[in-house]
């Protein structure tokens, strides 16, 4: 089990970190988002597997084995950042290997999302409009 400190609990914050960044594979999604907590919370992970994913049992063992390999990666996560690992009805009969690949390219590419600056984009409502004009010139 993960330690308390490094637990998503709260609904609330589990909404906040889904609308974050995603990264996905077929067999889990990771959603991230920086929290504006103070400077110094450790990296906090929540499991979401649903009712697809099979039966109770299947969905707990599935959970188990997420949080089994998230344990070891919880270094390589920043400070003050929420993680939702959602598996996908895949991962109930992926190996464990599969898992582990899939749950590190996911892992690591939403990271890198979330550490990439923001790019100051134009909004649509200020973007100069320009007139189409016939490409056959007008005497």
């Amino acid at each position: 089990m993960l330690p308390a400190r490094h637990r998503l609990r709260r609904s609330a914050d589990f909404s906040v970190a889904v609308r974050g960044i995603r990264s996905g594979s077929q067999l889990v999604v990771v959603h991230a988002r920086r929290t504006d907590a103070p400077a110094g919370q450790p990296a906090r992970v929540g499991f979401v597997v649903s009712k697809a994913v099979g039966n109770a049992v299947v969905r707990n063992r599935t959970k188990r084995r997420l949080r089994a390999l998230v344990a070891t990666r919880l270094t390589s996560a920043p400070d003050g950042v929420d993680l939702v690992i959602r598996a996908n009805p895949a991962a109930a009969s992926a190996t464990t290997t599969q898992l582990e690949r899939s749950l590190d390219t996911a892992w690591s590419a939403a990271l890198q999302r979330l550490s990439q600056p923001r790019s100051r984009e134009t909004p649509r409502s200020e973007t100069p409009r320009t007139r189409a004009t016939s490409a056959v010139p007008q005497s």
